[in-house]
C-alpha cells in the first residue's frame, strides 16, 4: 500500500472538517476532498466518527448478515490475478466443477442448517480457455458456464434457497436469462484504474479485469434492474486516489440506475502460494477509513459490508466506521476465496456487535427496498422470497444471533 501523501489540494484538517460536514447535510464530498480525508491520517478519528453518524442516521444500529452456504459452481477459471488462490487450471488436483447431485446435496444441507441464500460463485470464462472444461460442460448438455450456472440457480430454488450468483463477466442476455432464477447479481469492481492491467501488475494476465469491461456489466445490471453487489479490493497496488475513483463510478452508477444494493470494501491478505505473498497487507486503520470515505461518498440507501472473517479482531472499530453488513455467513461451507480465514461463529459476532451496541440480525439476498421496487425482482421468485422473509420475521432471524 502507498505511503499516504500529504492532501492532495493542501488541504487543512480544519477545511476537512467542514467536508465531514457536507455528507450529514445531504451534499456530496467532491473527489478531492475524499482522498483528502483518506490521505491524512490526523482527521481518521473525525472520519470514522462522521461515517459512523451518518450510518446510524441510515440504518439505525442493526447491522445484518446473510446465512449462506458457498456453492463453488467451478473453480477454473481463464483469469490469473496475483493475489488468487480460488482459481485452478484443469490439470491442478484440486480443479473442481459441482456436479448437479452436488449442488443439490450441498444446497439441501444449507437449507437444513438454516441457510436462505445461495452463493454461486466461480472463475470467469474457463469454457474460452480450457478445450477439457468445453467437454465437461457439453457432458452435462450446456455450451457455456452461464448456461450451468442458470441451472445451479435452479437447483439451488428448488432446495428453498434465494440464488445469488457472482459469475464474473456476463453478457446483457447473460443477466436477463439470470435475473430469472436469481434474486440478486454480483461482480466486484476492485479497481477502475486501467494501470492494474499493466506490466507486472495484479491484473496483467486478467482480460476479465478491464475495468471498462466491468463497469458495462454494472451498467447493463442497472438497465436490467438487477439487485446488484459490487466493491472494491484494497491492497492490490491501488493508489488511495484510485480507492475514490472507484466509489465514484459506482456512485455514480447507482444514481443512474438505482441497482446497487450493496458494496463489499474487502482487504487484500497475503498468503504463501501467491505471487504476492509477501505484499503488505492493509492495516486495520486503512481498512476503517475507506469503509468510512465509502460510507460518505455513495448514496445512504447503498449498504456498506466487509467480511468479517477477513478483520476478526476489528468488529467495533469496522463498525463504528459506518459499516452496516457483514456479507454472507455459511455453517456449512468455507469461504472458498479466503479458505485460511474461518467463519466467526454467529453468535460470537452477535455479541461483539451488542458490545459496540449494535444488534445482529439476518437478512435475505435480496434487501427489502428492493422487493416490492418494480421490475427488480422475477414473479417466479417472489413465492419464494416471501416466505423466507417471513420465516426470517418469525424468529426475528436472530434466534441464533442472540444465544447467550
Amino acid at each position: 500500500m502507498p505511503e499516504p501523501s500529504p492532501p492532495s489540494g493542501g488541504t487543512c484538517a480544519a477545511a476537512l472538517r467542514e467536508a465531514l460536514a457536507k455528507p450529514l447535510a445531504g451534499d456530496d464530498l467532491t473527489r478531492a476532498e475524499a482522498i483528502d480525508l483518506l490521505e491524512t491520517p490526523a482527521i481518521a478519528a473525525e472520519l470514522i466518527g462522521a461515517a459512523g453518524a451518518l450510518r446510524d442516521r441510515a440504518w439505525g444500529r442493526t447491522v445484518t448478515f446473510s446465512p449462506k452456504v458457498f456453492l463453488p459452481v467451478t473453480n477454473l477459471c481463464r483469469d490469473r490475478c496475483t493475489y488468487c488462490t480460488f482459481r485452478k487450471d484443469p490439470e491442478d488436483p484440486d480443479a473442481w466443477t459441482m456436479t448437479p447431485e452436488e449442488l443439490r446435496t450441498w444446497s439441501a444441507r444449507g437449507r437444513r442448517l438454516g441457510c436462505k441464500e445461495a452463493l454461486l460463485c466461480l472463475g470467469d470464462k474457463p469454457e474460452v480457455a480450457f478445450a477439457s472444461y468445453r467437454a465437461t460442460l457439453a457432458t452435462l448438455g450446456h455450451r457455456t458456464t452461464a448456461e450451468y450456472v442458470e441451472r445451479a440457480s435452479r437447483i439451488a430454488l428448488d432446495a428453498g434457497l434465494l440464488p445469488h450468483a457472482n459469475a464474473g463477466l456476463l453478457t446483457f442476455a447473460e443477466m436477463a436469462r439470470l435475473k430469472e432464477v436469481n434474486v440478486s447479481l454480483g461482480l466486484m469492481l476492485e479497481n477502475v484504474s486501467p494501470r492494474l492491467r499493466g506490466r507486472g501488475e495484479v491484473h496483467q494476465w486478467a482480460p476479465d479485469k478491464e475495468p471498462a469491461r466491468r463497469l458495462r456489466m454494472l451498467r447493463e445490471a442497472g438497465e436490467l434492474r438487477i439487485p446488484f453487489t459490487t466493491g472494491l479490493l484494497l491492497g492490490i497496488g491501488e493508489t488511495l486516489a484510485e480507492r475514490v475513483d472507484t466509489l465514484f463510478a459506482i456512485r455514480d452508477l447507482h444514481r443512474a440506475y438505482g441497482h446497487v444494493q450493496e458494496v463489499i470494501v474487502q482487504p487484500f491478505r497475503a498468503k504463501p502460494t501467491i505471487g504476492r505473498s509477501d505484499a503488505a497487507e492493509p492495516t486495520a486503520t486503512d481498512l476503517a477509513c475507506t469503509v468510512a470515505v465509502a460510507r460518505l461518498v455513495l448514496d445512504p440507501e447503498v449498504s456498506v459490508q466487509a467480511p468479517p472473517n477477513l478483520s476478526p479482531a476489528d468488529v467495533a472499530l469496522l463498525l463504528a466506521a459506518g459499516l452496516n453488513d457483514w456479507g454472507g455467513i455459511s455453517p456449512l461451507t468455507p469461504d472458498y476465496v479466503n479458505p485460511e480465514a474461518p467463519w466467526p461463529h454467529v453468535a460470537a459476532l452477535g455479541a461483539a456487535c451488542r458490545a459496540a451496541g449494535h444488534r445482529l440480525r439476518e437478512r435475505l439476498a435480496i434487501y427489502p427496498a428492493y422487493i416490492d421496487r418494480p421490475g427488480f425482482l422475477a414473479p417466479a421468485l417472489r413465492g419464494g422470497v416471501a416466505a423466507l422473509a417471513a420465516e426470517a420475521a418469525a424468529g426475528d432471524g436472530a434466534a441464533e444471533v442472540h444465544a447467550p
